[in-house]
């Protein structure tokens, strides 16, 4: 009826005003660990990262674009090395089990293409390995949290969506600036 139609929707858009404010945390808390001095990278890895990113460029804007890639993959890299090293410091594993459950998640957000999903996991263990990396550094991102001092408070929806969409204006002139230097 219309009241359990009210209810399913407020607690959809609850549920996706916490995902976007969870977000923003994991952005603030990933920033402040950029802030982190690490010594020299590996060239290798730097490398890697640079033909990931590059991936689909032509040529000429690559090397329009070679000091912007290198700096962001040396960004990235570096981050992965840090929240790699809270994890292994603190014992952080995702276990089989996790990974599983995360799979069953997917698929019972995709009705009538389990089957797909499925085969693209078995077919694609760098899928399972892309999941596995993702669910380590939420996991990271988790008790980094919960070790931090935590001010809570109870937003209404016009709050939320301030600092939601001030968030969103702000990536927005950071893409913007990527897109310019990149295109």
């Amino acid at each position: 009826d219309l009241n359990d139609l009210k209810k399913i929707i407020s607690k959809q858009i609850n549920e996706e005003f916490k995902n976007s404010l969870n977000m923003i945390s994991k952005n603030q808390i990933l920033k402040g660990l950029e802030q982190i001095k690490v010594g020299d990278l590996p060239q290798v890895l730097i490398d890697e990262e640079i033909k990931v990113l590059a991936e689909g460029q032509t040529e000429e804007k690559l090397k329009k674009n070679k000091a912007e890639l290198q700096k962001k993959a040396s960004k990235r890299i570096k981050l992965g090395l840090v929240l790699n090293e809270i994890g292994e410091k603190n014992k952080i594993k995702v276990k089989p089990e996790e990974i599983q459950a995360e799979i069953q998640k997917q698929l019972s957000m995709m009705p009538g293409q389990e089957k797909i999903l499925m085969d693209y996991y078995k077919k694609n263990p760098s899928a399972s390995a892309s999941l596995r990396g993702t669910l380590y550094e939420e996991k990271i991102i988790n008790f980094i949290k919960s070790k931090g001092k935590s001010t809570k408070r109870v937003l209404d929806k016009r709050e939320a969506e301030k600092i939601i969409n001030d968030e969103n204006e702000k990536n927005l002139e950071g893409q913007k600036k990527t897109t310019k230097i990149l295109s």
